[in-house]
């Protein structure tokens, strides 16, 4: 029955690319605000994190980020039809890098590119696939239909490496940063206290993969923020300059300056970001649960 209703949704998906960018658009935000009244839970967490990081807003304020970016996730849900179809011009077109210089400059190698979830985050790798080979860490997913149709997505252009965080193998990662492959990574997650450290996001203690800088400690890497903005007819990648002086003087003050990067990225676009995982899920010892 999962793998009926994945085939199915992978349909429904792949029909939408028949609708002009508005149109898919319009639609997202129909089925967002439906799943607005109906995803409590989701709700919730959206609504919790947004009261940690945004305490000056009110809550009008937070509510209409909040629901905006849902309609974000639907939007980039649906945008997939086109994003895992369409053909190199298209994509070339639909996906614009800002900096993508800095994934080949061998002055820069290795290279770790710093990628939020912020949520054109799909269309973001795949834009910078189309300039450079890559390796990227992603989460593989439990279904199986979902897994194989996603994977070969995004295999399609420049072969990247795909790296599954459920079992990593980090000496294999090492060498492909080393031989100068960039190399992706989404740290804005609560992987629980054995993968973390506690440092502040938005002003609130987030437990936080401190890998960026660890890998950066043993390969000689840079690190740059590679974020991916929705615009209204698409998507566009910044990727910054490497960050000067990191790693710095600890795996915590590299991860602090890490989450601060992020922030400045997510405070752009608020309503971009995913709200809707249980960020602050992990707190510190004798901290009462947020969510």
């Amino acid at each position: 029955m999962d793998e009926f209703f994945a085939r199915l949704g992978i349909s429904l998906f792949n029909l939408t690319g028949l609708l002009p960018q508005r149109g898919r658009t319009a639609i997202a935000a129909v089925v967002a605000d439906i799943f607005w009244f109906l995803a409590r839970s989701k709700l919730r967490v959206t609504m919790t994190n947004l009261r940690l990081c945004f305490p000056h807003m009110t809550e009008k304020q937070r509510a209409r980020i909040g629901r905006h970016s849902f309609r974000s996730i639907a939007r980039a849900a649906l945008d997939h039809s086109i994003l895992w179809k369409a053909d190199r011009a298209t994509m070339e077109r639909y996906i614009r890098v800002e900096g993508s210089h800095y994934l080949t400059d061998a002055a820069n190698r290795p290279l770790i590119l710093v990628m939020p979830h912020l949520l054109g985050i799909d269309a973001g790798g795949i834009g910078m696939c189309l300039h450079a080979k890559l390796s990227v860490v992603y989460s593989r997913q439990k279904n199986a239909v979902w897994e194989e149709w996603l994977r070969k997505a995004r295999l399609r252009f420049n072969e990247p490496i795909l790296f599954p965080r459920q079992d990593i193998d980090m000496r294999l990662v090492i060498r492909t940063l080393k031989d100068g492959i960039p190399l992706g990574y989404l740290p804005d997650v609560d992987l629980g206290p054995a993968n973390s450290i506690f440092v502040p996001f938005f002003g609130v203690t987030a437990a936080t993969i401190p890998m960026v800088s660890r890998l950066a400690r043993v390969t000689g890497a840079k690190a740059a923020m590679a974020v991916t903005e929705m615009t209204t007819d698409g998507y566009v990648v910044h990727v910054e300059p490497p960050w000067q002086d990191f790693p710095g003087a600890s795996v915590e003050e590299d991860t602090a300056h890490m989450n601060r990067e992020i922030e400045r990225w997510v405070r752009r676009f608020p309503e971009q970001y995913l709200w809707s995982q249980k960020r602050f899920r992990t707190r510190p010892p004798g901290e009462a649960p947020v969510y």
